[in-house]
């Protein structure tokens, strides 16, 4: 059995984007679900391992890595095999740049913590909630979508030919807009990234709905 524990949830993004990269990695793995409805991030155990109480966290061995951003990155440091980062520091600066977009200007106000504030105890309505979530994805989805136009290292992926760092927020994300009814149809590239992404083996395993735990 893998020393190496991913606790997460089957819907979480984030807990998404650590799927597709230990995938990607050909790393073994375990999962340990909690469903975060029912507060099983809160027990006493978890919090011990991880005091926010968020999943993602990779447990390997004695350590306890949070938040996707680093997870990743640990996971290229942990194996030099099927490097999620190119090796030219510009080329890193530019993959992370659009993996940092979709994880601090998209993420957090989407969270569903944010999104179950906003209906309580601030009182939004499910449509304000929904009119919330679309404002931010568009206006964060289109200056991505004129990155990836306009950048000549887009490729296959969002960098060249080979799915790699970003990817692994794209596909998330492009996931939770789906499922929030977004119009994502003007966003060429993004969605024939996404496309040929899920395309792959280590991206068809991560979905939400092939995941143990999942609720259909």
């Amino acid at each position: 059995m893998s020393n190496i524990v991913l606790h997460g949830f089957w819907r979480s993004s984030a807990a998404y984007r650590a799927r597709i990269a230990l995938n990607l990695k050909k790393i073994d793995y375990v999962q340990k679900n909690y469903a975060l409805a029912k507060g099983e991030h809160k027990s006493e155990e978890f919090l011990a391992k991880n005091p926010q109480g968020l999943v993602p966290a990779l447990e390997v061995g004695d350590k306890m890595i949070t938040q996707s951003l680093c997870i990743l990155e640990y996971l290229d440091h942990l194996s030099a095999d099927n490097p999620l980062l190119p090796d030219n520091i510009d080329d890193q600066i530019r993959v992370k740049s659009i993996a940092y977009a979709i994880a601090c200007e998209i993420h957090p106000l989407n969270n569903l913590r944010v999104t179950n504030y906003l209906r309580d105890p601030l009182n939004h309505s499910d449509d304000e909630v929904t009119m919330w979530y679309h404002h931010w994805v568009k206006q964060e989805f289109t200056a991505l979508e004129k990155k990836l136009e306009r950048e000549p290292e887009t490729g296959d992926f969002c960098h060249g030919d080979k799915p790699g760092f970003a990817d692994c927020f794209l596909v998330p994300q492009v996931y939770n807009a789906n499922r929030f009814k977004c119009d994502v149809s003007p966003y060429a590239n993004i969605l024939r990234i996404n496309e040929n992404c899920l395309a792959l083996e280590a991206f068809q395993k991560a979905i939400p709905e092939n995941q143990p735990d999942a609720v259909i």
